[in-house]
């Protein structure tokens, strides 16, 4: 069953809900609130969200270097709105919202087991990349 959600730009970031959202997806229980509203404001080029019944579903946000890269970051759908084309809807709001402020490369990382999602439906293509854990 596919349900409706309004998909929404640069809305006003409610740290509970985005926190609880996050917390719920990935499968851990809602407990810390971070301050997503200042860091969205202070960081990110763009935020997207959808939202059922005015409820926040999902959610995708970019960072930028003050440059011509943006980096996607974030994505999350709660996981009773999965697999409706949620996640797609708000990775291609971001894209075209993040392109609309002259920025000409959007990065993304992602696990193996997303790749058809971010490769096959959102269209990014596969580059080489590095990373470090600076937590070692």
């Amino acid at each position: 069953m596919t349900t409706s959600v309004a998909i929404r730009v640069g809305f006003p970031v409610d740290d509970v809900s985005l926190s609880r959202l996050h917390a719920i997806a990935f499968g851990k229980a809602p407990g810390e609130v971070l301050p997503w509203a200042k860091r969205l404001r202070e960081h990110s080029r763009s935020w997207v969200g959808a939202f059922h019944q005015d409820s926040l579903v999902g959610f995708v946000h970019a960072c930028w270097d003050g440059g011509l890269h943006a980096f996607l970051l974030d994505t999350v759908v709660d996981p009773r709105y999965q697999r409706q084309g949620v996640g797609h809807k708000l990775v291609q709001t971001l894209i075209q919202e993040v392109r609309a402020t002259g920025c000409e490369w959007l990065h993304v990382d992602y696990e193996p087991h997303l790749d058809s999602f971010y490769r096959d439906a959102c269209g990014f293509k596969t580059t080489q990349a590095g990373l470090v854990n600076l937590s070692r």
